[in-house]
Protein backbone atom coordinates (compact mmCIF):
# COMPACT_ATOMS: atom_id res chain seq x y z
CA UNK A 1 0.00 0.00 0.00
CA UNK A 2 1.35 3.16 -0.87
CA UNK A 3 0.03 6.73 0.37
CA UNK A 4 0.38 10.59 -0.63
CA UNK A 5 -1.26 13.91 -0.39
CA UNK A 6 -1.68 14.65 -4.05
CA UNK A 7 -5.32 13.42 -3.76
CA UNK A 8 -7.94 16.07 -5.82
CA UNK A 9 -10.01 18.20 -4.70
CA UNK A 10 -13.68 17.66 -4.89
CA UNK A 11 -16.07 20.01 -6.60
CA UNK A 12 -18.62 21.48 -4.66
CA UNK A 13 -17.19 20.34 -1.34
CA UNK A 14 -16.10 22.75 0.98
CA UNK A 15 -12.17 22.61 1.62
CA UNK A 16 -10.79 19.46 3.91
CA UNK A 17 -8.49 19.86 6.77
CA UNK A 18 -6.76 16.79 5.20
CA UNK A 19 -6.34 15.16 1.89
CA UNK A 20 -4.67 12.26 1.12
CA UNK A 21 -4.60 9.21 -1.52
CA UNK A 22 -4.07 5.85 -0.48
CA UNK A 23 -3.15 2.95 -3.26
CA UNK A 24 -3.85 -0.44 -2.54
CA UNK A 25 -2.75 -4.01 -3.99
CA UNK A 26 -6.02 -5.03 -4.51
CA UNK A 27 -8.99 -3.64 -6.04
CA UNK A 28 -11.56 -1.92 -3.56
CA UNK A 29 -14.65 -2.99 -3.74
CA UNK A 30 -16.66 -1.09 -5.32
CA UNK A 31 -20.49 -1.56 -3.11
CA UNK A 32 -20.99 -1.53 0.37
CA UNK A 33 -17.45 -2.39 1.16
CA UNK A 34 -18.38 -1.53 5.20
CA UNK A 35 -20.77 -4.20 5.60
CA UNK A 36 -23.34 -3.39 8.63
CA UNK A 37 -20.45 -1.03 10.08
CA UNK A 38 -23.21 1.92 9.93
CA UNK A 39 -26.47 0.03 11.60
CA UNK A 40 -29.41 -0.46 9.45
CA UNK A 41 -31.46 2.73 8.01
CA UNK A 42 -31.12 5.84 6.47
CA UNK A 43 -29.35 7.87 8.96
CA UNK A 44 -26.30 6.87 10.33
CA UNK A 45 -22.46 7.14 10.40
CA UNK A 46 -21.97 5.60 6.55
CA UNK A 47 -23.42 6.95 3.92
CA UNK A 48 -23.21 5.60 0.58
CA UNK A 49 -22.87 8.30 -2.44
CA UNK A 50 -21.97 6.11 -5.96
CA UNK A 51 -18.35 5.23 -5.47
CA UNK A 52 -17.93 7.43 -2.52
CA UNK A 53 -17.93 6.67 1.41
CA UNK A 54 -18.89 9.12 3.86
CA UNK A 55 -18.17 7.88 6.82
CA UNK A 56 -17.90 9.92 10.87
CA UNK A 57 -16.29 8.81 13.69
CA UNK A 58 -15.05 9.45 17.32
CA UNK A 59 -11.01 9.45 17.70
CA UNK A 60 -9.42 9.97 20.38
CA UNK A 61 -8.68 13.39 19.51
CA UNK A 62 -12.48 14.55 18.72
CA UNK A 63 -15.24 13.74 16.07
CA UNK A 64 -14.08 13.31 12.36
CA UNK A 65 -16.12 13.07 8.58
CA UNK A 66 -14.35 10.82 5.77
CA UNK A 67 -15.32 11.61 2.24
CA UNK A 68 -13.59 8.07 0.62
CA UNK A 69 -13.53 7.95 -3.31
CA UNK A 70 -12.51 4.59 -4.36
CA UNK A 71 -11.36 3.76 -7.94
CA UNK A 72 -9.56 0.83 -8.73
CA UNK A 73 -7.03 0.23 -6.22
CA UNK A 74 -6.66 4.02 -5.30
CA UNK A 75 -8.57 5.93 -2.46
CA UNK A 76 -8.97 9.70 -2.66
CA UNK A 77 -9.82 10.64 0.91
CA UNK A 78 -10.53 13.98 2.74
CA UNK A 79 -11.40 14.93 6.24
CA UNK A 80 -12.95 17.30 8.62
CA UNK A 81 -12.84 18.08 12.18
CA UNK A 82 -10.25 17.86 15.33
CA UNK A 83 -10.35 13.98 14.41
CA UNK A 84 -9.58 14.00 10.85
CA UNK A 85 -5.73 13.25 10.98
CA UNK A 86 -6.88 10.09 13.51
CA UNK A 87 -9.52 9.04 10.85
CA UNK A 88 -7.35 9.26 8.01
CA UNK A 89 -4.59 6.98 9.21
CA UNK A 90 -7.62 4.09 9.92
CA UNK A 91 -8.69 4.34 6.46
CA UNK A 92 -6.32 1.54 4.73
CA UNK A 93 -8.10 -0.89 7.43
CA UNK A 94 -11.45 -0.12 7.27
CA UNK A 95 -11.12 -0.76 3.26
CA UNK A 96 -9.82 -4.37 4.19
CA UNK A 97 -5.92 -3.49 3.81
CA UNK A 98 -5.52 -5.48 7.29
CA UNK A 99 -7.69 -8.44 5.59
CA UNK A 100 -6.32 -11.63 3.53
CA UNK A 101 -9.31 -13.06 1.58
CA UNK A 102 -6.76 -15.95 0.66
CA UNK A 103 -6.75 -17.23 4.63
CA UNK A 104 -10.24 -18.83 3.65
CA UNK A 105 -9.09 -22.11 2.11
CA UNK A 106 -12.18 -24.29 1.14
CA UNK A 107 -12.75 -27.73 2.19
CA UNK A 108 -15.75 -28.39 0.33
CA UNK A 109 -16.52 -27.85 -3.11
CA UNK A 110 -19.60 -25.71 -1.85
CA UNK A 111 -17.18 -23.00 0.18
CA UNK A 112 -15.07 -23.50 -3.01
CA UNK A 113 -17.77 -22.16 -5.50
CA UNK A 114 -18.29 -19.18 -3.12
CA UNK A 115 -14.21 -18.41 -3.04
CA UNK A 116 -14.66 -18.16 -6.81
CA UNK A 117 -17.84 -16.52 -7.09
CA UNK A 118 -16.64 -13.55 -4.40
CA UNK A 119 -12.86 -13.64 -4.49
CA UNK A 120 -11.65 -10.74 -2.91
CA UNK A 121 -14.36 -9.71 -0.44
CA UNK A 122 -12.19 -7.87 2.72
CA UNK A 123 -13.24 -7.50 5.93
CA UNK A 124 -13.44 -4.21 7.34
CA UNK A 125 -12.21 -3.20 10.56
CA UNK A 126 -13.41 0.22 12.03
CA UNK A 127 -10.72 0.40 15.39
CA UNK A 128 -14.27 1.28 17.57
CA UNK A 129 -16.15 0.18 20.10
CA UNK A 130 -18.84 2.42 21.26
CA UNK A 131 -20.08 3.38 17.94
CA UNK A 132 -21.31 -0.78 17.48
CA UNK A 133 -22.95 -1.79 20.52
CA UNK A 134 -26.01 0.61 20.98
CA UNK A 135 -27.42 -0.63 16.60
CA UNK A 136 -25.99 -4.24 18.11
CA UNK A 137 -28.03 -4.07 21.22
CA UNK A 138 -31.20 -3.03 19.10
CA UNK A 139 -30.63 -5.92 17.23
CA UNK A 140 -30.65 -8.84 20.52
CA UNK A 141 -33.86 -10.91 20.70
CA UNK A 142 -35.70 -9.17 17.68
CA UNK A 143 -36.99 -8.91 13.68
CA UNK A 144 -34.35 -6.83 11.49
CA UNK A 145 -36.98 -4.46 11.23
CA UNK A 146 -37.79 -3.64 14.98
CA UNK A 147 -34.13 -3.08 15.23
CA UNK A 148 -33.68 -1.05 12.38
CA UNK A 149 -36.46 1.02 13.95
CA UNK A 150 -35.02 1.58 17.19
CA UNK A 151 -32.11 2.25 16.25
CA UNK A 152 -32.83 5.29 13.85
CA UNK A 153 -35.28 6.46 16.38
CA UNK A 154 -32.42 6.67 18.96
CA UNK A 155 -29.96 8.51 15.97
CA UNK A 156 -32.88 10.62 15.40
CA UNK A 157 -33.15 11.89 19.20
CA UNK A 158 -29.68 11.65 20.25
CA UNK A 159 -27.46 11.44 17.21
CA UNK A 160 -25.02 14.35 16.56
CA UNK A 161 -23.78 16.41 13.33
CA UNK A 162 -20.70 15.45 12.54
CA UNK A 163 -17.87 18.40 11.35
CA UNK A 164 -17.49 19.27 7.94
CA UNK A 165 -19.69 19.56 4.89
CA UNK A 166 -22.08 16.11 5.30
CA UNK A 167 -24.94 15.22 3.92
CA UNK A 168 -27.68 15.62 6.36
CA UNK A 169 -28.35 11.72 6.36
CA UNK A 170 -24.86 11.19 8.57
CA UNK A 171 -24.85 11.39 12.16
CA UNK A 172 -22.31 10.89 14.87
CA UNK A 173 -23.88 7.92 17.46
CA UNK A 174 -25.08 9.78 20.27
CA UNK A 175 -22.42 10.55 23.10
CA UNK A 176 -21.73 7.87 25.70
CA UNK A 177 -22.36 10.59 27.98
CA UNK A 178 -25.49 11.08 27.20
CA UNK A 179 -27.27 7.87 26.94
CA UNK A 180 -25.49 7.09 30.56
CA UNK A 181 -27.39 9.87 31.99
CA UNK A 182 -30.71 8.59 30.96
CA UNK A 183 -33.41 6.25 32.91
CA UNK A 184 -34.26 3.25 31.23
CA UNK A 185 -38.14 4.52 30.31
CA UNK A 186 -36.53 6.46 27.95
CA UNK A 187 -36.08 4.02 25.59
CA UNK A 188 -39.76 3.01 25.63
CA UNK A 189 -40.62 5.51 23.02
CA UNK A 190 -38.19 3.00 20.70
CA UNK A 191 -39.86 -0.28 21.15
CA UNK A 192 -36.77 -0.89 23.67
CA UNK A 193 -37.84 -2.50 26.98
CA UNK A 194 -35.85 -2.70 30.03
CA UNK A 195 -33.12 -5.32 29.56
CA UNK A 196 -31.95 -3.79 26.30
CA UNK A 197 -32.18 -0.29 27.62
CA UNK A 198 -29.84 -1.23 30.65
CA UNK A 199 -27.58 -2.79 28.42
CA UNK A 200 -27.30 0.33 26.12
CA UNK A 201 -26.79 2.00 29.71
CA UNK A 202 -24.57 0.06 31.14
CA UNK A 203 -22.26 -0.34 28.34
CA UNK A 204 -22.48 3.62 28.00
CA UNK A 205 -21.08 3.95 31.31
CA UNK A 206 -18.08 1.90 30.71
CA UNK A 207 -17.68 3.34 27.01
CA UNK A 208 -14.18 5.16 27.65
CA UNK A 209 -12.88 2.06 29.25
CA UNK A 210 -14.30 -0.40 26.51
CA UNK A 211 -12.64 1.92 23.53
CA UNK A 212 -9.43 0.37 24.98
CA UNK A 213 -10.85 -3.22 23.94
CA UNK A 214 -10.31 -2.56 20.23
CA UNK A 215 -6.54 -3.05 21.03
CA UNK A 216 -6.95 -6.49 22.83
CA UNK A 217 -6.42 -9.55 20.79
CA UNK A 218 -10.06 -10.61 19.52
CA UNK A 219 -10.73 -13.80 22.21
CA UNK A 220 -9.96 -11.48 25.03
CA UNK A 221 -11.88 -8.16 23.45
CA UNK A 222 -15.30 -10.65 23.53
CA UNK A 223 -14.28 -12.10 26.86
CA UNK A 224 -14.40 -8.06 27.78
CA UNK A 225 -17.38 -7.25 26.37
CA UNK A 226 -19.29 -9.71 28.07
CA UNK A 227 -18.43 -8.39 31.31
CA UNK A 228 -20.69 -5.49 30.71
CA UNK A 229 -24.45 -6.17 31.46
CA UNK A 230 -26.64 -6.97 28.88
CA UNK A 231 -23.69 -8.13 26.38
CA UNK A 232 -23.51 -11.60 25.22
CA UNK A 233 -22.23 -13.34 22.94
CA UNK A 234 -23.85 -12.89 20.11
CA UNK A 235 -23.55 -8.75 20.44
CA UNK A 236 -19.57 -9.15 21.66
CA UNK A 237 -19.12 -11.03 18.37
CA UNK A 238 -20.88 -8.73 16.17
CA UNK A 239 -18.52 -5.88 17.99
CA UNK A 240 -15.49 -7.28 17.83
CA UNK A 241 -16.13 -8.29 14.01
CA UNK A 242 -16.66 -4.82 13.09
CA UNK A 243 -13.72 -3.62 15.16
CA UNK A 244 -10.94 -5.87 14.64
CA UNK A 245 -12.29 -7.47 11.56
CA UNK A 246 -11.45 -10.67 12.94
CA UNK A 247 -12.50 -13.44 10.24
CA UNK A 248 -12.94 -15.55 13.19
CA UNK A 249 -15.28 -13.60 15.47
CA UNK A 250 -17.92 -16.61 14.75
CA UNK A 251 -21.79 -15.08 15.65
CA UNK A 252 -23.58 -17.52 17.45
CA UNK A 253 -27.32 -17.10 19.11
CA UNK A 254 -28.53 -15.52 16.44
CA UNK A 255 -32.17 -16.47 14.72
CA UNK A 256 -31.31 -17.11 11.03
CA UNK A 257 -27.29 -17.41 10.59
CA UNK A 258 -27.33 -21.34 11.97
CA UNK A 259 -29.84 -21.93 9.18
CA UNK A 260 -28.21 -20.25 6.61
CA UNK A 261 -25.00 -22.32 7.28
CA UNK A 262 -26.78 -25.76 7.80
CA UNK A 263 -28.56 -24.85 4.52
CA UNK A 264 -25.75 -24.55 2.32
CA UNK A 265 -23.12 -26.65 4.27
CA UNK A 266 -25.55 -30.02 4.54
CA UNK A 267 -28.71 -29.41 2.57
CA UNK A 268 -30.76 -28.91 6.56
CA UNK A 269 -32.92 -26.04 6.10
CA UNK A 270 -33.14 -25.94 10.18
CA UNK A 271 -29.65 -25.35 12.13
CA UNK A 272 -28.88 -24.43 15.72
CA UNK A 273 -25.39 -23.40 16.83
CA UNK A 274 -24.46 -27.00 17.83
CA UNK A 275 -24.96 -28.03 14.39
CA UNK A 276 -23.61 -24.66 12.29
CA UNK A 277 -20.32 -24.69 14.96
CA UNK A 278 -20.01 -28.72 14.04
CA UNK A 279 -20.28 -27.77 10.43
CA UNK A 280 -17.72 -24.54 10.40
CA UNK A 281 -15.51 -26.35 12.44
CA UNK A 282 -12.92 -27.20 9.46
CA UNK A 283 -12.62 -23.43 9.27
CA UNK A 284 -11.77 -22.67 12.16
CA UNK A 285 -9.94 -19.02 11.70
CA UNK A 286 -12.18 -18.29 9.07
CA UNK A 287 -15.66 -19.13 10.67
CA UNK A 288 -17.13 -15.56 10.28
CA UNK A 289 -16.00 -15.15 6.57
CA UNK A 290 -17.62 -18.58 5.82
CA UNK A 291 -20.58 -17.25 7.63
CA UNK A 292 -20.96 -14.06 5.97
CA UNK A 293 -20.74 -15.93 2.97
CA UNK A 294 -23.58 -18.40 3.18
CA UNK A 295 -25.72 -15.02 3.94
CA UNK A 296 -24.83 -13.58 0.82
CA UNK A 297 -25.39 -16.89 -0.70
CA UNK A 298 -29.39 -16.72 0.07
CA UNK A 299 -31.57 -17.77 2.87
CA UNK A 300 -32.77 -21.21 2.98
CA UNK A 301 -36.09 -22.00 1.16
CA UNK A 302 -39.30 -21.86 3.81
CA UNK A 303 -41.01 -24.98 2.20
CA UNK A 304 -40.17 -27.62 -0.30
CA UNK A 305 -37.71 -30.82 -0.79
CA UNK A 306 -34.79 -31.03 0.65
CA UNK A 307 -31.82 -29.25 -2.14
CA UNK A 308 -29.36 -31.11 -3.48
CA UNK A 309 -26.00 -29.54 -2.51
CA UNK A 310 -24.67 -27.79 -5.22
CA UNK A 311 -21.47 -26.47 -6.69
CA UNK A 312 -22.15 -22.02 -6.82
CA UNK A 313 -20.14 -20.36 -9.41
CA UNK A 314 -20.98 -17.19 -11.24
CA UNK A 315 -24.20 -17.61 -12.26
Amino acid sequence: MRSGTDAVATPGIAAPDIRQRFEFGFSLDPGRALGRAGGKGVLGPVLYDGPAIWRTTDTSAGAATLRINRLANTADVAAWGPGAADAVAGVPALLGAHDDPAALIPADRVVAGWVRRWPARRLTATGTVWEHIVPTVCGQKVPGLNAKNSWQGILRRWGRKPPGPAPEALRLPPAADVLASLAYHEFHRFDIERRRAEAIIAAARRAGTLEGVARLAPAEARERLQGVRGIGPWTASIVVLLCHGDPDSVIVGDYQIPSYVTWHLAGERRGDDERMLELLEPYRGQRARVQALAKSAGAPPRHGPRMALQDLQDR
